[in-house]
């Protein structure tokens, strides 16, 4: 079949060079005409033309001058921040927590809202989203877009939920009746995956273009990335590791799979944060969570290595069965259990998967500890908003 070429008409480039514009402006800062017109190859007066259709726009503003060499300062442009926001919500069954951004990428809030008070998902989200907005002093009608991370799995079909882990709530039919509610475009993803997103643009996973992520936190998952883009798979159940069958424990039963709590022996019961906290206080570290149990143990060096060795001895099986099928050069370890080991759990895990498998990936802690799933949630959103925004001369 042959495919149709776009001529280049006067709209599209345009459109292109504008967009060109945009995205130096935001990746270098304050600009002059001159130096616009120099990075993007265009003419001093096709140059002068752009700033302008982007001032009526009111996507830049002057901000100042440059000085230097005779006759008049140079005026300086940059994106108006204010041009949209867009909002990142990361759910859970105790709270809701939201943050706003604008078309920088500046986080203008980040709220909280607690679940306690009602369980209807829809005013959970409804709350959190209009006041981060509120916060951030955006008014609505800037607000461009709402990426939500919830646990479980989403339809890559149509992007609703099809099984949310832990928040019994959820189902089918949300994303509609939050977009109706909120009338904006509303993305639900997987949370693991926002946390890849996050460490792909910002953590240990930059210029990385195949590569996992090992969540191990309150649930146990996975984020697939391949050629730099997501990996979901047709039903969206790509890293559902937690259903993976362990060495020593029984098969899961499919009639029970909807249950992830009720999954006895899968990989889900051999890494998740309730189970590390127990095996440490098996060896005497007690603590209220995994990550203090941990810390004790890696502060303890030799006494607590045998708390580290096993731990790493489990999620090695979960990494040796990804990574003889997919072969990635980096494993991330994030999540409470993944952040809280450092260094000393990675160490352990990227030698115990090269004694047992013909496989040696780089295994390393997640640079991103604070927030990955919200940060990826904005980021998300803000890719999709700057895609709308910057080439919206096409119509």
């Amino acid at each position: 079949m042959s495919q149709t070429r776009l001529p280049g008409t006067p709209s599209l480039l345009r459109a292109i060079n504008d967009r060109a514009a945009l995205e130096l402006l935001l990746e270098r800062g304050p600009l002059t005409r001159a130096q616009l017109g120099e990075l993007t190859g265009l003419s001093k007066v096709t140059a002068s033309q752009l700033v302008e259709r982007l001032e009526e726009r009111r996507l830049v503003a002057r901000v100042g001058e440059l000085a230097g060499g005779r006759g008049p300062n140079a005026q300086l442009y940059a994106v108006v921040p204010s041009s949209a926001y867009v909002v990142g919500v990361e759910v859970g069954p105790r709270q809701v927590v939201a943050a706003s951004a604008d078309i920088t990428g500046r986080t203008t809030a980040r709220v909280e809202v607690s679940t306690h008070d009602t369980d209807d998902p829809v005013r959970r989200v409804h709350s959190a989203v209009v006041e981060a907005a509120d916060q951030a002093g955006a008014s609505w009608d800037r607000v461009r877009r709402v990426v939500l991370g919830t646990p479980g799995v989403v339809d890559p079909a149509t992007g609703d939920i099809a099984f949310a882990f832990d928040l019994p709530r959820w189902h089918r039919g949300l994303r509609d009746a939050l977009m109706a509610d909120l009338d904006r475009p509303v993305t639900f993803e997987n949370d693991v995956n926002l946390a890849a997103v996050a460490e792909a643009r910002l953590g240990a996973a930059r210029n990385v273009d195949d590569f996992v992520l090992i969540w191990m936190s309150r649930g146990v998952g996975l984020a697939v990335v391949l050629g730099g883009r997501l990996h979901r798979g047709a039903a969206g159940v790509a890293g559902e590791i937690g259903y993976l069958p362990v060495p020593g424990g029984p098969v899961p039963d499919n009639s029970r799979v909807r249950n992830p709590r009720g999954v006895t022996g899968s990989f889900q019961r051999t890494v998740s944060a309730e189970t590390v906290r127990a095996l440490a206080r098996a060896r005497g570290f007690r603590a209220p969570t995994a990550s203090e149990a941990l810390a004790a143990a890696i502060s303890a060096g030799e006494s607590g290595a045998p708390v580290l060795d096993e731990i790493a001895r489990r999620v090695a099986l979960g990494v040796v069965a990804v990574c003889v099928v997919l072969d990635p050069s980096l494993v991330v370890l994030a999540g409470e259990v993944g952040s809280a080991g450092g260094e000393a759990l990675a160490t352990r895990v990227q030698e115990q998967v090269a004694r047992i498998a013909p496989v040696n990936p780089r295994v390393v802690v997640t640079q991103v500890p604070q927030d990955p799933v919200l940060q990826g949630a904005l980021l998300t959103a803000l890719t999709d908003t700057r895609e709308e925004l910057f080439t919206s001369t096409l119509t």
